[in-house]
């Protein structure tokens, strides 16, 4: 019997971990896209 068989798992965060990265990346995403729309119009006129 090994000592890995007697620890318990941890739960899993994986769900967790992807839920705040979209938490965060997807508002990030979308100030980038606008960011970049207007800085286009500003310097194309």
């Amino acid at each position: 019997m090994s000592s890995s068989d007697s620890t318990p798992n941890p739960p899993d965060r994986r769900p967790l971990i992807a839920f705040a990265w979209l938490w965060v990346g997807v508002p990030l995403g979308y100030g980038l896209y606008e960011l970049v729309r207007k800085a286009t119009q500003l310097f194309t006129g």
